[in-house]
């Protein structure tokens, strides 16, 4: 089947916040029992798999952010203009999963001497629930899986890591004219800051692996907030920080670094998302890249991975959009590995 015909297919499904998940599911499966493919479990998320030996595996998620005002089209209508495929979840990632679907169509799957595995989950823009789900329940994946991420054809094969916190400070509340009878929150927390930037700047920084585009494990603070009124003495405060690292070491130095600040600051920290950073070398791939963002790779383990799917990267933009001259090679470049890993 075309694959445009199939992305006009899977952008018709609202899918935001899974909404009418089933019903994108229902398709892929019957797109996939079509063609001889075996439904392995099904319920939230979707495992089918063709013939025996599974060296090959792919990974789609099949909802989509929330749409806001601006868009030149219906959002859930494919549009054409000009070289470009407009509509929601074109390019993040029904795109991916239509090339895919097309990809293996034209593949004459019994000649193939190992098998085939696909995976379409849920809830990945907002908590990876899906893919999640899977590791808890010890999925043993195949030797090779390829996630169907937008990255404009660049078959990418590392990602950074991402060490997520919420960083707290306690206090004692009391009036403003009066503070030195509290204990600010805020000025705590102020302190604790200062000390682990310190710390990311002399011990982490500067460390380098120019396998990544930026080279380093990056810091940043992305929200902080203390105390409920001006008058009051903050009691406590809050901060969010994330790391996106190239060693997994550097989670370590920094756990131990906030444990003793910590301590001294009166504060404690809850880990909110912790995911090791990766590179694969593929034997198949001449020229890889890195992610820079966050995918379903990251939350599997014990196989080869592969990030690769059409652009422009337009993903949760007004007017998302895909090129056809890009969704059509990202059928032929998954043909292409398909069909030298299953042979």
């Amino acid at each position: 089947m075309d694959v445009v015909n199939i992305l006009r297919d899977l952008v018709k499904f609202n899918t935001i916040k899974d909404k009418e998940n089933k019903k994108i599911l229902d398709y892929i499966e019957n797109y996939l029992l079509k063609l001889g493919f075996n439904t392995k479990y099904k319920n939230k998320y979707l495992i089918m798999e063709y013939g025996k030996n599974i060296k090959f595996g792919f990974i789609g998620h099949s909802d989509t952010v929330e749409y806001i005002d601006g868009w030149n089209s219906d959002p859930f209508i494919l549009t054409k203009k000009d070289n470009n495929l407009y509509g929601l979840g074109a390019c993040d990632m029904k795109g991916g999963i239509a090339a895919f679907l097309s990809a293996i169509s034209d593949i004459d799957l019994k000649n193939l001497k190992y098998g085939i595995r696909v995976y379409i989950t849920y809830d990945e823009e907002i908590g990876f629930t899906g893919i999640k789900e899977i590791v808890e329940k010890k999925e043993i994946f195949p030797e090779y899986v390829l996630v169907g991420e937008p990255t404009e054809n660049k078959e990418m094969i590392g990602c950074k890591g991402l060490f997520a916190i919420k960083l707290y400070t306690k206090g004692i509340k009391v009036h403003s004219s009066t503070p030195d009878k509290g204990i600010s929150a805020n000025t705590s927390m102020i302190r604790l800051l200062c000390e682990l930037e310190d710390f990311y700047n002399e011990k982490i920084r500067n460390i380098k692996n120019n396998k990544y585009e930026i080279s380093n494990t990056t810091m940043n603070i992305g929200l902080l907030n203390g105390g409920s009124a001006i008058n009051s003495v903050a009691a406590e405060c809050m901060s969010y920080i994330d790391f996106r690292t190239i060693s997994n070491k550097h989670v370590i130095m920094l756990k131990e670094k906030l444990d003793e600040l910590c301590k001294k600051y009166d504060g404690y920290y809850i880990v909110d998302i912790d995911v090791n950073t990766f590179y694969n070398e593929i034997s198949n791939i001449k020229k890889a890249y890195t992610a820079g963002f966050m995918t379903e790779a990251s939350f599997i383990n014990n196989c080869k991975k592969i990030i690769l799917g059409p652009g422009p990267m337009t993903a949760h933009e007004i007017n998302e959009h895909v090129d056809i001259n890009s969704l059509l090679k990202c059928k032929e470049q998954y043909k292409n590995l398909i069909e030298k890993i299953c042979n």
